[in-house]
């Protein structure tokens, strides 16, 4: 007996057409196929074979993120990732290898490690927030990136002053600064411009970049293997006296490859959830005003890890990663064998995106989905199919505790201090950033002292 499959039902418009909405309508790409065809719909493409189905409602999303490993393909990449992150990135690993990695990168993230990195995280915000001069405007998301840059390099990396430190953060800054520019985020959809024709290329100026970035990443890996009796506690060399089950420690290039992944997802992301939050906590004053309500009533003796707990802080993080999730999909999965997916039968090949963004709008689970308002997260609690910014199943993304945790202790430090309000009060939309969501890049922000009395004693 032959079996016959069927996908949803979906846009069929020429390429170029969707790509360029794709590219710069993010957001509105989205709601207006879903507006018209439902929760799950498939982009149409001329071939007829290697279709893309977009999945959102829970029921798919689970059955997608429990999904036995034979029926999906969902490591893998080329241009940009593998550039830039290298073979060995857990990102782009499938099956048993991605399994054996993420094991071992998993436990830094964790536990007491965690407090550990709550200090440093507190002293870099002061650093950065105390170099904002009062009454004078200046680009929210350039502070952040910069908050979130040093927390990496003092705490993957473990550096935090010298020669060193200085040039990582200067060549570190410039690629990251230009993966997000618009034509560096046009380049990703398009092969033929991922060609190096000179230094003054886009792709060109990326790919000498990362090669300084290499030499003093492999530099820095050869003097830690150096350091391993002095206790020291980075991620890196946490990383280096790891050990796979065999007892054989990661190699240099894999130590590398992770590093450099570490430092993609964990900076631009973060960044750009902290820029949001600022933005939504001067938009609405009365969230403003309950979260600092609920600082106000820190114990003296409270720790780092005691205001990451606190539970209205908890929901304005966890609402600002709802609205706008800084990626709007989880990993693409390659069927590999076919497999049926909310009763459609997708055939071999076909590409199945898991779409976090619709998943985070539907209203039968987030009523008013476009409202910005934290207390859904106090008066329930959402299964990890219906609330998903770190993606689901086991390419969720292992940094996703730290990453919760940097943006509280960030936004619970800046508030003890001052208020941050935009110098342009209209509403923004997002925009695509390299292959990720943000605010728009030229946000401009003003401090000043904090009205509301906070015990800055606990968190300064």
């Amino acid at each position: 007996m032959t079996v016959t499959h069927n996908l949803p039902d979906g846009p069929k418009l020429p390429y170029f057409i969707r790509l360029f909405k794709f590219i710069t309508q993010p957001t509105g790409y989205l709601e207006d196929f879903t507006r018209v065809y439902g929760d799950n719909f498939t982009i149409w493409r001329q071939n007829k074979e290697n279709q893309i189905v977009y999945f959102s409602h829970p029921q798919a999303l689970e059955q997608i993120f429990t999904a036995d490993g034979k029926y999906f393909q969902s490591g893998g990449g080329g241009g940009i990732l593998k550039v830039l992150l290298g073979d060995n990135s857990l990102i782009l690993l499938d099956g048993d290898r991605h399994q054996r990695q993420r094991q071992l990168l998993t436990p830094p993230f964790h536990g007491e490690r965690m407090r550990a990195y709550g200090q440093a995280i507190q002293e870099i915000t002061q650093q950065v927030s105390s170099e904002w001069e009062i009454g004078k405007p200046f680009n929210i998301r350039h502070s952040m990136q910069e908050i979130t840059m040093r927390v990496i390099l003092r705490v993957v990396f473990g550096v935090d002053e010298g020669e060193m430190y200085q040039k990582l953060r200067e060549l570190l800054t410039s690629v990251l600064d230009l993966m997000g520019s618009a034509v560096f985020s046009t380049a990703l959809f398009f092969n033929f411009m991922q060609k190096d024709l000179g230094a003054w290329s886009p792709w060109g100026r990326v790919l000498r970049l990362i090669q300084q970035i290499d030499q003093l990443i492999y530099a820095l890996i050869a003097q830690r293997r150096t350091e391993l009796g002095e206790n020291r506690q980075d991620i890196l060399s946490l990383l280096i006296s790891a050990r796979y089950e065999d007892g054989q420690p990661m190699s240099d290039a894999e130590l590398r490859d992770e590093l450099m992944t570490m430092l993609v997802a964990g900076h631009e992301t973060t960044a750009s959830a902290l820029t949001w939050a600022f933005y939504w906590l001067d938009q609405l004053p009365d969230v403003r005003k309950k979260l600092l309500q609920e600082l106000a009533t820190l114990d003296v003796n409270s720790e780092p890890s005691h205001i990451a707990r606190l539970p209205y802080l908890t929901a304005v993080s966890q609402e600002t990663l709802r609205i706008y999730p800084i990626v709007l999909a989880g990993f693409l999965r390659i069927v590999k064998s076919p497999i049926e997916i909310m009763g459609y039968q997708l055939p071999k090949g076909t590409l199945v995106v898991p779409s976090i963004y619709l998943a985070h709008h539907r209203e039968s689970v987030y009523p008013q989905s476009q409202k910005f308002q934290p207390e859904r997260f106090l008066q329930r609690q959402f299964s990890p199919y219906e609330y998903l910014p770190f993606g689901g199943g086991n390419r969720r993304c292992i940094g996703l505790a730290f990453a919760q945790y940097e943006m509280k202790i960030v936004l619970a430090t800046v508030l003890a201090q001052y208020q941050v309000s935009l110098v342009n009060k209209r509403p923004v939309r997002p925009v695509r950033r390299g292959l990720t969501l943000a605010a728009p890049a030229g946000m401009r922000m003003v401090a000043t002292p904090q009205l509301i009395s906070v015990n800055t004693s606990v968190i300064v």
